[in-house]
């Protein structure tokens, strides 16, 4: 499983500043009200990063705690606006151990479910993703849809940013590997500096893509009902070849421990 490590998770807000999470968050956060069966109360953000998203639904109101691999990815989450009022745990997901009483939701965004690369790794997270909700409790997961990065990824990625201090420029190659179901992406990053020198560094991360029929039955045998299948953080969007990110919305299963 990956961990943004050191100064690549420095850069990790750079990197997707131009992302929506206001919107994805003000989505999901009317997503779960609408299907909650009690309270919408406590939150467990999985894999949370540098806290973008639980910052944000703390502010919506609910009790949130966040969990991520990363120590350098929390350093950051716990320092961002808004970060101290949320409850930000080192853990694995495979081995999610988070005390206290069962949470309404759980979140796990930005296709962080997929750094579950294995079908046992997967399951592991489910089976404690589940053993953290109240009954009835939600579930919420976003994955990389199998269909688009298998006809259309990029192999090479170039993007570059301007900073204070000078240039950071990216470079992302992508290779498949199709009997897994995993995309393997290395990262190669340089900070080109105003006095003429550079900074270098790079990750490799794997993380595996689904079919919707393979993530229902995932989702069903980890004791969970899948209740809403949508085209990213949009309602009205068709789900299809094309969708390149898929959210699910799925209820703690009746009778399922």
């Amino acid at each position: 499983m990956s961990v943004y490590e050191g100064e690549y998770a420095d850069l990790y807000d750079l990197f997707y500043a131009e992302k929506p999470y206001d919107q994805e968050v003000e989505f999901t956060d009317r997503l779960l009200r609408a299907q909650a069966q009690g309270p919408s109360r406590r939150l467990l953000d999985v894999a949370c990063g540098t806290g973008q998203h639980a910052v944000r639904f703390a502010a919506k109101g609910w009790e949130v705690v966040g969990v991520d691999l990363s120590a350098d990815m929390l350093r950051r989450a716990q320092t961002r606006p808004g970060g101290d009022g949320v409850t930000f745990l080192h853990q694995d997901m495979r081995e999610l151990s988070v005390p206290g009483e069962p949470f309404d939701a759980v979140t796990c965004l930005f296709d962080s479910i997929g750094y579950g690369v294995t079908n046992d790794a997967v399951t592991e997270t489910l089976s404690r993703v589940r053993r953290h909700l109240r009954p009835g409790g939600l579930f919420v997961a976003e994955f990389w849809h199998a269909p688009p990065m298998l006809a259309h990824y990029d192999p090479v990625r170039v993007r570059e940013w301007e900073t204070s201090g000078g240039r950071i420029l990216r470079i992302s190659r992508t290779t498949l590997d199709v009997v897994a179901q995993l995309a393997q992406v290395e990262y190669s990053v340089y900070q080109l500096r105003e006095d003429g020198t550079y900074g270098f560094w790079g990750e490799v991360h794997k993380n595996r893509y689904f079919l919707v029929q393979e993530m229902d039955l995932l989702l069903r045998s980890g004791g969970f009902e899948p209740l809403r299948w949508l085209a990213g953080y949009d309602s009205t969007a068709q789900l299809d070849e094309k969708t390149w990110h898929v959210v699910v919305l799925a209820r703690v299963a009746e009778g399922s421990r």
